[in-house]
């Protein structure tokens, strides 16, 4: 059924891809429904219902809703992770389960899986090797995620070494390295302070900007007011409210005045002209800033006193190579210059250098296989078997030397194995 209805919407636009991707639609779900079966495949679980989405391109969109909503579930179906039981998707103008689509997604999950033996540095070059990305390309785009995301100064340490909050700009760097058109970040902000926190939420504004489309899966409700453009809030497995924040949050029975400061005088008499016209009652408070300015500023004040971190630094501006609607650039191809312009600052909250945090397994391939591409760099740690070899040697050519194992204890094989010595 579900193979039937794609093929369906695959023929309407005689091009071989959904009409949805010439509208400028990267994501389309229609009456998506998933239910898990137990053993003998009886209903369980109805995880989604009936879900119906449409993220076009450029736009922030945020999902919402509480632990068990089938937020979780919703987003691997869009990564072909999982079949749905009923229902139509179009991700990038293709099925999910297309893998030619795969190569411009970019797939930052709830927790960050790395390897904790290879270097910041390391772990870019072996996801960009997935993507078969040239070498020298690699290097470019490393260089300036690295730097973006504030790890430069720590690129050659284990990431194992890494807290939480720096694997996760680890993980959001390795969601970037190839360039993608849609990106799927699942708690983007989890585990980072307040100063990485806000640079990531820079990162993903400047790229909304920049033509990619975000869907953002959060529980920090601040950042969706910050960042999304539209919103659907789930619960049950249903999509119970969507509209931007605007159509969401607008209150229609209440009314703000925002002036300067008001003398005490004058306070009393537009009390007085209120009370006239039988409206009350009246709360006349001053306005309070918020924690993250605080903070912020706090924090920008010891940077410019010259204060050192041995943790991540504030990072640098967007990569240049993060731009939409423009082709992979050869290898050594030079690149245009990009001029990141930040957002104004809200009253009181000091502008920071938009920067970036960690994302996750690309949705390529799962860090499970990962290990038998394992870049050639990635050290030994503790295995015991023979490592990968590199390409074959000529037979004429003396083969590498192996490293010292130390002597072998023959007699304590013959006592485990129970024979006389």
């Amino acid at each position: 059924m579900i193979a039937t209805d794609e093929k369906r919407q695959e023929s309407a636009s005689g091009s071989g891809r959904p009409a949805d991707a010439a509208e400028g639609v990267d994501i389309k779900c229609v009456g998506l429904t998933k239910t898990f079966r137990d053993f003998w495949l009886r209903p369980r679980v109805r995880a989604v219902e009936g879900v119906d989405l449409e993220v076009r391109r450029g736009q922030v969109y945020g999902l919402l809703g509480p632990n068990g909503s089938g937020k979780s579930t919703t987003i691997k179906m869009i990564l072909g992770l999982i079949t749905p039981t009923s229902g139509r998707i179009a991700v990038l103008g293709r099925r999910p389960r297309d893998v030619a689509s795969k190569q411009r997604i970019g797939y930052l999950p709830e927790e960050s899986y790395l390897y904790r033996f290879l270097s910041a540095r390391e772990t870019l070059d072996y996801y960009g090797r997935l993507f078969r990305l040239p070498a020298r390309l690699r290097r470019e785009r490393i260089d300036m995620l690295l730097e973006m995301v504030g790890l430069d100064a720590v690129e050659h340490r284990p990431v194992g070494e890494f807290s939480k909050g720096m694997q996760r700009r680890v993980g959001l760097a390795q969601s970037l390295i190839n360039d993608p058109q849609l990106l799927i970040l699942d708690e983007p902000t989890s585990g980072m302070d307040p100063v990485g926190a806000k640079q990531i939420k820079d990162l993903i504004a400047d790229l909304g900007r920049r033509g990619k489309t975000v869907l953002l899966c959060t529980h920090q409700l601040s950042d969706v007011e910050d960042l999304c453009d539209r919103v659907a809030i789930m619960f049950g497995g249903r999509v119970r409210a969507e509209g931007t924040c605007d159509e969401l949050l607008e209150q229609e029975d209440r009314t703000t005045i925002r002036t300067a400061a008001l003398p005490p005088a004058v306070v009393a008499e537009v009390r007085g002209v209120l009370e006239r016209h039988g409206i009350g009652p009246v709360a006349v408070e001053r306005p309070r800033r918020r924690m993250e300015s605080l903070f912020l500023e706090i924090v920008e004040q010891a940077r410019a006193e010259g204060a050192r971190t041995s943790g991540a630094t504030s990072g640098g501006r967007v990569a240049d190579f993060l731009r939409s609607g423009a082709d992979q650039p050869e290898e050594g191809a030079a690149k245009p210059a990009v001029t990141v312009t930040d957002a104004p600052a809200k009253a009181g909250v000091p502008a920071v250098a938009p920067a970036a945090t960690p994302a996750v397994a690309s949705p390529v391939a799962s860090p499970a296989a990962a290990p038998a591409a394992a870049p050639a760099s990635a050290p030994p740690a503790t295995a015991v078997g023979p490592t990968t070899a590199p390409a074959a040697a000529p037979t004429t050519s003396p083969p590498p030397a192996a490293e010292p194992v130390g002597p072998i204890d023959t007699a304590l094989i013959d006592r485990l194995t129970n024979r006389q010595p």
